[in-house]
């Protein structure tokens, strides 16, 4: 996979989780955990392009380690809404878990 391909992966990952939020509960847990989603969600992509322009294999991999850091919280927040039954579309649910937990293993 090319750093281009894994960064449109990352892009298309934040945007599905984005839309996905529309179907979670807008009760206090719901918009609480939306709000967190969509950060950690959106911080791997941005995190990635940074990375690419690092200024020093260090900064490299701390950029790198961020997005790893940041698609765990995103894993954790999407199984909270999961199991709390927050959201109306499980099966999307499902999808954006596993697609986070293959983002995770790259």
């Amino acid at each position: 996979m090319t750093k281009e391909e894994l960064q449109n992966r990352l892009i298309d990952f934040a945007v599905f989780v984005i839309i996905l939020t529309d179907s979670v509960k807008k009760n206090e847990a719901g918009i609480t955990l939306i709000k967190q989603v969509v950060r950690s969600c959106t911080s791997p992509t941005l995190n990635y392009g940074e990375s690419i322009g690092a200024e020093s294999t260090r900064d490299f991999i701390h950029k790198l380690n961020i997005v790893l850091k940041e698609l765990r919280e995103t894993w954790v927040t999407l199984t909270i809404i999961q199991r709390a039954h927050l959201c109306g579309e499980e099966e999307k649910l499902t999808k954006a878990i596993d697609e986070n937990n293959q983002l995770i293993s790259i």
